[in-house]
């Protein structure tokens, strides 16, 4: 039996990628290894995003390549494969397979090239008319699994690479989200979370023709789900509609992400975000005036091309007019094909390393005022695993906070895919610490 090794690295998008590529893999006669060394083929699952990301992909494939010794096949998905296509072949000479992810339906036709002695095969195609599901699909928790609505953007950010690497937007049919939707309620998960680079732009191609509020409502309805959630919205598309979905069904999560990138209407004009800073105030404006509370995360970017203090600062006073209750944090790297590249004001790297710790140390303390608040509450938690550790169970409420709990009967209590009450006693920054309700 042929053995294969997958190191996965980004967002839930390529997590959710991984997933298909291992249960294509498995449903072909392979068997899944933790150690390279012990693979006839390993994958390297691949994100464009952060800065450099290439270079690091070169030298984790080199790192491999000494770990594993000779005779492996090597591949590498995703959005550096895609961004860096067949160079890759001539960098890395040992790699078999490149393949970006709309071609991972592709996946047995160009694993039976590489199975026949073919040791240079791409999968390198944007085709705009599918989703890119595939037939098998090997899902990493039993309780929880991801669902992809929408892949690629429209929206040419200029400090984006996903319109090259992932393409345009293409949308799922709703049958299509609603028999998958079904099936995994079936098959006993309780928790769903909706992905795509940009969910909120989601348009049904079918007759029915649902928006993405419709599709929200629809899949809240589904038996046997607990909670729905998704990812990624972006501000230009989100309407007061999928506020209402939220108000009106308690399946859906209490959390809403809803990237800004900077506090600046002179950067967000430069980073080609379609909206202003009061626009964007607007539409949290409804999350924090809905019918129940839903928590706010956030993406920002510090250290854009041209980002002067003024606009740093206003993206400070931001923090503080929403009060997030989280925010993943990043300074600007240029990346391939992106707009971004051609203008002037490029920061030195010194300056936008310390933007990001002021705006990181003024995030963590409003997180852990945040977070406190919740200490003297009892939290419903969909547990996710035990810490040996620390000794204690770790799971997450509604609003996406990571809480961690102890429990009379320690690990003895199999609770990993259960709800439960806990007890909030401790608060820290990125998470809450409690005892089990009894």
């Amino acid at each position: 039996m042929k053995t294969f090794y997958l190191e996965t690295f980004g967002c839930q998008m390529n997590v959710h990628d991984s997933e298909k590529v291992v249960g294509t893999l498995l449903a072909r006669g392979y068997r899944r290894v933790d150690d390279p060394g012990q693979a006839d083929l390993i994958l390297y699952n691949t994100c464009s995003i952060r800065e450099k990301a290439e270079q690091k992909v070169y030298s984790r494939l080199q790192q491999f390549r000494r770990e594993a010794g000779a005779g492996k096949l090597f591949g590498v998905l995703g959005c550096v494969a895609q961004q860096e296509g067949e160079r890759i072949f001539e960098r890395a000479p040992h790699v078999a397979l490149v393949c970006g992810s709309a071609s991972y339906r592709r996946l047995p036709e160009l694993l039976d090239r590489i199975e026949a002695g073919d040791r240079r095969v791409a999968g390198l195609d944007l085709d705009t008319d599918e989703t890119f599901e595939t037939p098998f699909t090997r899902r990493d928790s039993p309780y929880r699994a991801y669902l992809t609505i929408i892949e690629g953007c429209d929206k040419d950010c200029s400090f984006c690479v996903v319109p090259f690497t992932r393409g345009r937007e293409r949308s799922r049919p709703s049958e299509s989200i609603m028999r998958e939707a079904r099936q995994l309620a079936a098959a006993g998960y309780t928790e769903i979370q909706l992905l795509g680079q940009n969910v909120s732009s989601y348009r049904d191609p079918s007759p029915a023709g649902w928006d993405f509020a419709t599709l929200l409502e629809q899949v809240a309805g589904i038996p046997g789900l607990r909670r729905v959630r998704f990812t990624t919205s972006h501000p230009r598309d989100f309407d007061r509609r999928i506020v209402r979905a939220i108000e009106e069904n308690p399946v859906l999560a209490n959390h809403v992400h809803l990237p800004v990138q900077s506090g600046s209407n002179r950067v967000l004009e430069r980073m080609r975000r379609q909206y202003s800073r009061e626009e964007y105030l607007e539409k949290i404006g409804w999350l924090k005036n809905a019918r129940r509370p839903i928590a706010i995360s956030t993406d920002i970017i510090v250290g854009f091309p041209g980002e002067t203090e003024e606009d740093f600062r206003q993206t400070l006073s931001l923090l503080d007019e929403v009060g997030y209750d989280s925010v993943f944090s990043f300074k600007y790297s240029a990346r391939p094909n992106t707009a971004a590249l051609a203008l002037d004001g490029h920061l030195p790297e010194q300056e936008k390393s310390r933007r990001l710790a002021i705006l990181q140390e003024k995030q963590r303390a409003i997180q852990l005022r945040r977070n406190s608040e919740w200490i003297g509450r009892r939290v419903e938690v969909l547990v996710e695993n035990f810490n040996p550790g620390t000794g204690q169970w770790v799971g997450r409420t509604s609003e996406n906070r990571v809480v961690n709990f102890t429990s009379p009967q320690g690990p003895a209590e199999a609770l990993a895919g259960r709800y439960v009450e806990v007890h909030v006693t401790r608060a820290g920054p990125n998470s809450l610490a409690g005892e089990l309700a009894v």
